[in-house]
């Protein structure tokens, strides 16, 4: 094996169970994009032994997959555009939602000897999905074949603590809901809070919270909330590799596409058999892979299927052995939100940009 991507569940757990005690509400375990690159089926099933109320999924084909895999849980796909397989989704059980009187309409009209669970979506400033000046025209005849089960929209800047744009956001959603409630429907789930919301923003957990990149033990924004361990959560990702080569080059020797850089002393280079194509950004810089000698750094441009690291003149590392490209950091070694900034990206798109020629290796503790 080349690679593997190493998931903690026990980790899951933790976060998720930590999660939802603090904010003493529901919460929707979010598992849309195979879990943020975790895998879909194994980590929805740990959120759930952890005590999550709700799997969050985008697309309806997600939903179809946790119930192929026997899930049960309640289930809320939210990116399901009018002409999706409506009927289907309602047969099984998901719960949809709806972002405009026409996917409304689809919905009700499916709803032939059972109705469809809707949560409507309003947008309150994201700008994104949700109602907007359609939500003037709902009124109770375009509810009255489906059954409501909640209403929810996205915080833009919920990782920002302070911004005006969170409380014009909740003020919003506050008045959304006071319109369904004047339309008679006052039994339905409020949802608001991301993961950023559901640490820092205790206002806006209402009847349930959303938790994505928490539950992975990541950060919303490293530098406005703080790393992992200082909102005490656990990463769950070991991302890690066996060194293809190692060999000694002398100094002055250009590496890579581009010649981009050239080895400054006689070294030894390590060259790690993951690419672009098993999702290491191509631009990544100032990152790179840890060992029991330290951290080596990236040389040159990262290629489809392999990346050169600078281990240097001393290192007593061989081909075949194995390195970590990614951790929780308690060994020195780099994490997902050094990648993110090496990349001029964040945490979230290193972990769910993990290809699938990559192995998930499930076990209940990686440290």
């Amino acid at each position: 094996m080349r690679a593997e991507a190493i998931v903690d569940l026990s980790a899951i757990k933790h976060n998720v169970e930590s999660l939802k005690k603090s904010a003493g509400t529901k919460l929707l375990a979010v598992v849309k994009a195979d879990a943020y690159g975790h895998g879909l089926i194994p980590v929805a099933k740990a959120a759930l032994s952890a005590g999550a109320d709700y799997l969050g999924v985008a697309l309806l084909e997600e939903a179809f997959a946790l119930r192929e895999a026997g899930i049960e849980a309640p289930i809320l796909a939210w990116l399901v555009q009018p002409g999706s397989d409506f009927k289907k989704a309602i047969e099984l059980d998901i719960e949809l939602a709806a972002a405009s009187l026409k996917a409304l309409g689809e919905i009700s009209a499916a709803s032939v000897g059972k109705k469809a669970k809707v949560h409507l979506e309003v947008d309150t400033g994201m700008t994104r999905g949700g109602f907007l000046n359609e939500w003037d025209q709902l009124s109770s005849e375009h509810l009255s074949n489906i059954e409501l089960i909640g209403i929810f929209s996205h915080f833009a800047r919920a990782d920002e603590p302070g911004e005006k744009q969170n409380i014009d956001q909740l003020n919003r959603f506050t008045q959304a809901v006071d319109k369904l409630h004047s339309l008679g429907f006052t039994n339905i789930i409020r949802h608001l809070s991301n993961s950023a919301a559901t640490l820092k923003d205790e206002a806006s957990s209402f009847d349930m919270v959303r938790t994505g990149i928490a539950m992975y033990g990541l950060s919303p924004d490293v530098k406005t909330l703080g790393n992992s361990k200082s909102l005490g959560l656990r990463p769950a990702m070991q991302l890690r590799a066996a060194l293809y080569l190692v060999k000694e080059v002398p100094a002055n020797s250009p590496v890579g596409y581009g010649a981009t850089e050239s080895t400054p002393r006689d070294t030894k280079l390590g060259i790690v058999a993951m690419g672009y194509a098993d999702g290491i950004p191509r631009i990544a810089h100032d990152a790179g892979i840890w060992s029991s000698s330290g951290k080596s750094p990236i040389i040159g441009r990262v290629s489809m299927d392999q990346f050169v690291v600078d281990l240097g003149p001393d290192s007593k590392l061989q081909s075949g052995d194995w390195v970590v490209i990614f951790g929780n950091g308690s060994h020195g070694e780099y994490t997902a939100d050094d990648w993110g900034a090496a990349s001029g990206s964040i945490n979230y798109e290193i972990v769910t940009r993990i290809g699938p020629r990559v192995p998930r290796i499930y076990s209940a503790h990686v440290y």
